[in-house]
């Protein structure tokens, strides 16, 4: 039965769930699908208790997370995209980058899904039971910057730095003086190998020298935003165009 249940464990209580909790409780190296179908009828009151709780803390997540819109997976149109893997993407979607701290970068034009792409792996991430926090680059330096004029910077840097899932989306769409740039990595070394970061950028790492404009901090800035990750290219073709137009033809009387 293992091979058919290799989804994520920190979800709802499905049957992949139930079967791993068997694993645990018994001691095991497999189970069958009889003992599992047992086991949910035996306790399916209790089980369906469980799912609620999983779902609404999963809600809760999602919604801490301040994500600006609601982005799926399931929405995704890699039909539209050909540069996207959909394999690498439903690897990324179990979350395990997330559990060990790594990090994510989604680079390419714009238009291409990256921002789809990362609130979708981060509601993901949400669902798993991480804590997850989405910020445009620009406001996530603003506020850093504030916090420093507040003597308050300490504290900021600390709610950045406590979530499980960091979402930077925009970066490299502004250039950043050496201040932001310098409070930007604070806020990455705080979280460097122990919590992951995602970002999305519309330049490659080696055009980063318009954002950093620092060669030193630019240098350290891509040690932690690339070392043990993953870096996933959108390319340059227009998803919300292919999208658009594939939408249109499906929408069409035949």
């Amino acid at each position: 039965m293992r091979a058919d249940l290799d989804v994520p464990r920190r979800q709802r209580h499905t049957a992949t769930r139930i079967y791993h909790r068997l694993l645990e409780e018994h001691g095991m190296r497999d189970v069958s699908y009889q003992r599992v179908s047992a086991y949910v009828r035996e306790r399916k009151p209790q089980l369906q208790a469980e799912q609620v709780t999983a779902r609404r803390r999963s809600e809760r997540l999602i919604k801490a997370a301040g994500f600006p819109r609601a982005k799926t997976l399931r929405d995704f149109d890699f039909g539209a995209n050909p540069s996207v893997d959909p394999g690498m993407i439903h690897t990324l979607a179990k979350c395990d980058w997330v559990k060990e701290g790594l990090p994510l970068c989604l680079i390419g034009d714009s238009g291409t899904g990256k921002s789809h792409l990362l609130i979708a792996l981060g509601t993901e991430a949400a669902k798993a039971g991480y804590r997850v926090r989405y910020t445009l680059a620009a406001r996530l330096v603003n506020k850093l910057i504030e916090a420093v004029d507040g003597k308050r910077l300490t504290n900021t840097i600390a709610r950045y730095s406590g979530v499980d899932l960091l979402c930077i989306d925009e970066l490299g769409y502004t250039e950043l003086d050496s201040r932001g740039a310098e409070l930007l990595f604070q806020v990455l070394t705080e979280r460097e190998e122990r919590k992951s970061v995602a970002i999305v950028s519309n330049r490659s790492v080696a055009g980063w020298s318009r954002t950093f404009t620092d060669a030193g901090l630019r240098a350290a800035i891509i040690d932690r935003l690339t070392f043990g990750g993953n870096i996933i290219e959108t390319g340059t073709h227009s998803y919300r165009g292919s999208h658009a137009k594939a939408t249109e033809t499906t929408d069409k009387p035949r």
